[in-house]
């Protein structure tokens, strides 16, 4: 999924000619700690909440006031997990989007993302959790494919966690199958170390709850 297909129109771009009082006013009402300013279509950066309190005169002009500002940004054609990215990088709550010759199209919110991005990782199929644990030379996607596959089921999506100054992974797969035993067998009789197991009954539950205490506090 690219940053174009993330755009939401749901929060317009502040202008030079507005005042940080209109700033401030829309971060609240929109959620958010962050805003963009164009100028037409000009991006000219993102302002935070933390510049809008050290403005002289919040009601003043912002093109007035804001001589530098950060340019976080992507464009268009650069991939959910560049947005991602960024947006852990500097700590946003939205990120601009720029076309080929860096003028604004449009931004992607935080919330906005993460909606998305529950889709991209399967998290509302149904299914079971598998966490696997393995050396960084011993992972084969093609083998545990194989070995999912071999039990009647596939995998829907999965990622891979690892420490720095370790060669270890940690390698999650959500199956296409709530009942994992027979699965669990066969990966134990490969050697692999199962780390850990969740039912969907069980499982899902849990991430929904954390998922919906993510999207309270992002809306906060």
């Amino acid at each position: 999924m690219l940053a174009q297909d993330l755009i939401t129109d749901e929060i317009p771009p502040i202008k030079t000619t507005d005042t940080g009082l209109k700033a401030m006013k829309w971060m609240d009402e929109f959620k958010v700690s962050h805003l963009p300013i164009v100028n037409g279509i000009e991006f000219l950066g993102l302002i935070s909440d933390n510049d809008l309190l050290d403005l002289n005169q919040p009601d003043a002009e912002l093109g007035t006031q804001m001589k530098t500002m950060a340019l976080p940004h992507v464009t268009e054609r650069h991939h959910i997990y560049d947005v991602i990215r960024l947006i852990a990088a500097h700590n946003l709550t939205l990120v601009p989007v720029l076309d080929d010759d860096k003028n604004y199209i449009g931004a992607i919110t935080l919330s906005h993302l993460m909606t998305q991005f529950s889709g991209i990782a399967s998290i509302n199929d149904p299914g079971g959790i598998l966490v696997l644990e393995m050396g960084e030379h011993d992972y084969s996607m093609m083998e545990m494919g194989r070995i999912v596959e071999g039990n009647d089921a596939k995998i829907l999506s999965s990622y891979i966690t690892s420490k720095t100054e370790s060669t270890q992974l940690e390698v999650t797969l959500k199956i296409n199958k709530e009942d994992l035993s027979g699965i669990m067998q066969t990966f134990t009789r490969y050697n692999y170390t199962i780390k850990a197991s969740f039912q969907e009954s069980i499982f899902k539950d849990d991430l929904k709850n954390r998922y919906d205490e993510l999207m309270n506090f992002i809306n906060m």
